[in-house]
């Protein structure tokens, strides 16, 4: 334990200079990651081929992740450090007050934190001097007549309680510091392993359990507006940014209205500890029994497999393949000219989450936000990821002199099943909040509604869940909506929609099923009007509408492509509208 005079006397300036250190090789390696990725692996990608270049992709990929590993590891460090200091700052700052108390009063502190003090004159006692000690049963109130009767004996006993105080505080804050210092450590090798992950997250909650005082989770916003959450972020300081970055790392990597890199940043490392924990706890399962084996009486579902299954088996391996689509794309910087990836959301909440962008957002002439329907989740993540690079590729062709950014936006809870949970409304009412603070989060770091050209593009039941976002009061912050195959987006009207009749684009196939069913579940919207077909009459009155309806009064743009999921093959017309319409090149749109 430290005595009071060691406390009065140390400097903790050597404590916040190493904490300086950390943080820089924790930023070093952070940019380092993003040269690997954007500056190195994405020319490789485009100038080798074989083996040649799988080895060395191999090599920059892993590197790349040790530096991410790094990153994490030296943030956690140095808000460690950080925090030591400024604990053990306050408690000096407490007992250096209580020091300065003593010495304005004429009293005189002792090595041992005992306090002698002068009687007073008033008292009826013999005059000479006490000795005040910690503990006294009842602490000093001003003019209240404590310290029975001597006012002096009251002040000492508080000052005596205020040193011991801030040296039981001091010795508190290191034992606490010292035992997750200790725990601070990597072993060795060049590869970063799922243990080392794993043991990276154990010391996340360590650091946020001993620093929670310095620096709150409690402090990030929670439930407030994007221009909130850039307010709060803009008034933090550079270290501070840092500190939260790598400590709450899934708190801030789903902030809308905060610099992407920053949220890309944060998420990667949600990302890669949550592959690692899962992995591991799949491998707890051990391998998984066949599904269903030959007994006498038949083929029957395996006990043995439906035991691993419940215990999470399949749940895992689903998650563990949504996450490997995730990182394919993550690895994907320059393959096919794709632009770097970044990472805006992740977790593994219900079916689980993820946001990925082609291409800066912040910075995008143009940006198209997707919104996936029905079964998307995180585990098929993979096919609506891959139809966001083709938008992006076909923009990129239609306006090659401006920059793009296509995001997938799997941010909400979609419907599981055709019967009945896509027949009913509120996925998509439920939805609408989360996919608006997303847009309005990506209007507020662009620099306002004219800073970028968005678009967003709702297949399916996604559709459904943009019409709620758009029709909900407010301002949508989009310029244009692109449906395709949608089953309805509950208004009667395009009119009803945030952007205008004028911005609203349509796309269905003539064999899609999914428009009619959308009128058999009702998710369609109603209005006083005539229904027809190439213009001619075939319903009136209070009709229901959906997008692709001519009453519905959108865009109906050309489709040469079959099926509800064919919108986004490689060289269709149905592809290339969608890219003219995310550029803005409405001239370029081909109609039927």
């Amino acid at each position: 334990m430290p005595t009071w005079q060691q406390l009065r006397d140390a400097k903790f300036i050597g404590y916040e200079e190493a904490a300086d250190g950390w943080g820089k090789v924790s930023n070093r390696a952070d940019a380092a990651r993003i040269r690997v990725d954007q500056e190195m692996s994405a020319p490789i990608r485009t100038t080798q081929k074989g083996e040649a270049q799988s080895a060395a992709e191999r090599d920059l990929t892993r590197l790349g992740r040790n530096y991410q590993y790094l990153h994490g590891e030296c943030g956690l460090m140095r808000t460690t450090l950080n925090g030591l200091a400024s604990e053990l700052s306050a408690a000096q700052a407490e007992l250096r007050q209580a020091l300065d108390d003593a010495a304005g009063l004429g009293f005189t502190v002792n090595d041992d934190g005992s306090v002698e003090y002068p009687r007073s004159a008033a008292v009826p006692m013999a005059p000479g001097t006490g000795v005040a000690t910690p503990g006294a049963p009842v602490p000093y109130l001003p003019g209240t007549g404590e310290g029975r009767g001597d006012p002096n004996m009251g002040k000492a006993e508080d000052i005596a309680e205020r040193i011991s105080r801030a040296v039981n505080s001091a010795n508190e804050i290191d034992d606490r510091y010292a035992k997750i210092l200790r725990e601070l450590k990597a072993p060795d090798g060049l590869a970063v392993t799922d243990g080392m992950l794993l043991d990276e997250a154990h010391d996340m909650g360590g650091v946020q359990e001993t620093v929670g005082t310095c620096l709150s989770r409690h402090s990030i916003p929670q439930s407030k507006s994007p221009a909130d959450n850039r307010k709060w972020w803009d008034g933090l300081t550079q270290e501070q940014r840092e500190e939260y970055q790598t400590l709450y790392p899934a708190e801030i990597g789903a902030l809308d209205g905060i610099p992407s890199v920053v949220r890309d940043s944060s998420n990667r490392i949600v990302l890669d500890e949550a592959r690692a924990r899962v992995q591991h706890n799949l491998d707890q399962l051990g391998p998984e029994p066949e599904k269903q084996i030959v007994t006498a009486g038949g083929i029957i579902t395996n006990p043995e497999w439906t035991a691993w299954n419940a215990m999470g088996g399949n749940k895992y391996k689903d998650q563990l393949r949504g996450m490997t689509a995730v990182h394919g794309r993550l690895d994907q910087t320059g393959m096919d000219h794709m632009p770097p990836a970044y990472l805006l959301g992740f977790d593994l909440k219900g079916n689980g989450h993820v946001i990925l962008a082609n291409g800066n957002p912040d910075t995008a002439d143009n940006t198209a936000v997707y919104v996936p329907g029905t079964t998307s989740k995180l585990a098929g993540a993979k096919g609506d990821i891959q139809r966001m690079q083709e938008v992006w590729d076909v923009s990129n062709q239609l306006s090659p002199s401006q920059t793009t950014s296509t995001i997938t936006w799997i941010g909400y809870d979609a419907p599981q099943s055709i019967a009945p949970e896509a027949m009913e409304k509120h996925w998509a009412y439920e939805g609408a909040p989360g996919l608006n603070d997303f847009l309005d989060g990506l209007q507020t770091v662009q620099g306002g509604p004219d800073a970028s050209h968005t678009t967003v593009i709702g297949h399916s039941y996604g559709s459904t869940t943009v019409g709620a976002a758009s029709k909900a009061p407010g301002h949508f912050a989009a310029d244009d909506i692109v449906v395709a195959g949608s089953p309805g987006m509950l208004v009667g009207d395009a009119s009803d929609l945030d952007v205008g009749k004028n911005h609203v684009w349509a796309e269905a196939a003539h064999d899609d099923p999914v428009p009619l069913g959308g009128r058999i579940a009702h998710l369609g919207g109603y209005k006083w009007g005539v229904q027809t077909f190439h213009g001619l009459p075939y319903d009136a009155g209070y009709i229901q509408t959906v997008p692709s309806d001519e009453a519905f009064g959108a865009h109906r743009m050309a489709v040469d492509t079959g099926g509800h999921s064919g919108y986004w093959d490689k060289g269709s017309a149905s592809l290339w509208n969608q890219g003219a319409v995310v550029t803005g090149r409405y001239n370029q749109v081909i109609y039927p």
